[in-house]
């Protein structure tokens, strides 16, 4: 018994070293926790850069729609297509004009704000104006890219039917925007 005991009492110091081998020394787990941090933060920036992707597709009862937030094809004011805005339509119509079997709607949008002077002296004189002024653009573009002439048109629905509050500059935002629909087939 007393054998047993001194045994336990050498054996207890080799196992508690063993078991404390097992656990993270402390500059281990900083580390680490540093590591999760940097992590999370990419995750967070990640989750915001796609929330700040102001482009949309969704399968709609019978049609497909693609959003384009306007200001990514647009100067601010303006009506004349951006490089970028460009760059984007481009895209989709590379992937449209191919196959093109259905008819494309180019709906434009925009905020409650009135249209300014600039815009006024160009014969602009509504957001109803502005917004039709911007479809026909974007369906010109997309004509020009070998999309079907025939089987595209464009409507301007100025700051009717909004998808965010007008009362914030980021609800605004998201109502500046042009909207391509497609009937889908045979679904």
């Amino acid at each position: 018994m007393i054998h047993d005991l001194r045994r336990r009492k050498l054996l207890l110091p080799l196992m508690a070293s063993a078991l404390l081998s097992a656990c993270v020394s402390q500059g281990t787990y900083d580390q680490l926790q540093a590591q999760y941090q940097q992590v999370q933060q990419q995750n967070a920036a990640l989750q915001n850069q796609v929330a700040a992707d102001k482009a949309q597709i969704c399968r709609l009862s019978g049609a497909i729609k693609y959003t384009v937030n306007s200001d990514l094809l647009f100067p601010s004011g303006g009506f004349e297509m951006s490089e970028r805005g460009k760059q984007i339509i481009a895209n989709m119509a590379t992937k449209l004009a191919p196959t093109q079997q259905n008819k494309i709607l180019v709906s434009g949008y925009t905020d409650n704000k009135p249209v300014g002077p600039a815009l006024a002296r160009q014969g602009i004189t509504s957001n109803q104006d502005l917004s039709q002024k911007r479809a026909e653009n974007v369906m010109a573009f997309l004509i020009s890219q070998g999309v079907k002439s025939d089987m595209i048109s464009a409507k301007g629905f100025g700051d009717a039917d909004p998808v965010a509050s007008n009362d914030t500059t980021q609800g605004r935002a998201q109502n500046r925007r042009v909207e391509l629909s497609v009937p889908a087939s045979g679904c």
